[in-house]
């Protein structure tokens, strides 16, 4: 019996690890400061080895696009688009959803190095995937 307890143990803080290993975050609010809210949050969890994904639509799509003139944030002064080239550099994967280019009329090679069209099926198929964790801002 004991071996059975300490086997369910193992098993179980087993899962409970694998559960936090994704953080998706979802972004489209065009306010400065919930674009940066988002966009910190994201990185913390980058800090803590944990994969993260970020889907920028709408408004926040416009973070991804070379040569955006944005506000700097405090305490750091830094741009929301800063901070995404930060996360880019730091592995996080970074797409723009798939309305975002057809509706603004922008292309793909107007985003940043790192930055990709979503696919919707892609997106879907991780949302549904056990252990990951969404925020929306």
């Amino acid at each position: 019996m004991k071996k059975v307890v300490l086997i369910a143990a193992v098993l179980l803080s087993s899962a409970i690890a694998a559960q936090a290993d994704e953080l998706f975050v979802s972004i489209h609010s065009g306010a400065v400061m919930a674009q940066g809210a988002g966009l910190v949050l994201a990185g913390q969890a980058l800090e803590q080895k944990v994969d993260v994904r970020v889907l920028l639509c709408d408004a926040a799509g416009d973070i991804a696009v070379t040569g955006q003139n944005m506000p700097s944030l405090k305490p750091r002064n830094v741009t929301p688009q800063q901070m995404l080239q930060g996360l880019i550099k730091a592995g996080a994967k970074i797409e723009v959803c798939a309305l975002y280019l057809p509706n603004t009329g922008r292309q793909a090679t107007d985003l940043l190095a790192g930055v990709t069209p979503a696919k919707p099926a892609d997106i879907a198929a991780h949302l549904l995937k056990p252990g990951v964790r969404t925020l929306a801002f």
